[in-house]
């Protein structure tokens, strides 16, 4: 007979990618952190050792970790900025189930840094208001991404228990919501680059 593999030791980590599955599976109102003890066969109590606020400090590690976005610098701002873009709607695409959580909560710890980290990079290639640009780029791929849930038809049920969940698609968009994306991204683009970049940098 076999030897009886040892518990998996639980884990922040181990505790979002449950938390995760849950919301994208389930709809984020069904997330409570009994259903998350169920998933993670521990006591609910068991995950206040590693989120001591509960289920406040749950939704705000899930937020962080699908606005924690890194894209490497391009040979422009531009490409830089498309890079980070594509990578952010990636990953709200990626957990459907808590984009409320990405649209509402403010950045916080890796996210905060992820943000200062794109900053950076745009005023590194020349960028004139770099910080003022990626407030812009957030805004639009956060609303564009809403839009497509929109668009899509998907919904978060009401909390009715009796409610079907339907889940949304997950990962890439259909061709004409990508086209969309990358269409209106580029008319953001175009606007930034109009306000002027310094010291000499190309610009497209």
């Amino acid at each position: 007979m076999p030897a009886k593999r040892p518990p998996v030791p639980l884990s922040r980590e181990r505790i979002i990618d449950a938390a995760l599955h849950i919301a994208d599976g389930q709809g984020l109102r069904r997330l409570t952190m009994r259903r998350l003890g169920d998933a993670l066969q521990v006591e609910a109590m068991a995950i206040y050792h590693h989120l001591p606020r509960g289920k406040d400090a749950l939704m705000d590690a899930l937020a962080e970790h699908v606005t924690t976005v890194h894209a490497e610098p391009g040979e422009s701002w531009q490409e830089s900025a498309r890079a980070w873009c594509r990578a952010s709607r990636a990953a709200l695409r990626e957990h459907p189930g808590v984009l409320a959580l990405a649209l509402t909560k403010p950045p916080r710890g890796r996210a905060a840094i992820a943000i200062r980290e794109q900053t950076d990079q745009l005023a590194d290639a020349g960028l004139a208001d770099p910080a003022g640009a990626v407030r812009a780029l957030r805004a639009y791929v956060f609303g564009a991404v809403a839009v497509e849930v929109q668009q899509s038809g998907w919904a978060d049920p009401s909390g009715d228990e009796d409610e079907p969940w339907r889940p949304p698609s997950r990962g890439g968009g259909t061709p004409e919501a990508d086209t969309d994306f990358e269409h209106g991204l580029d008319a953001l683009l175009t606007g930034l680059g109009a306000r002027g970049a310094r010291g000499g940098h190309r610009t497209g």
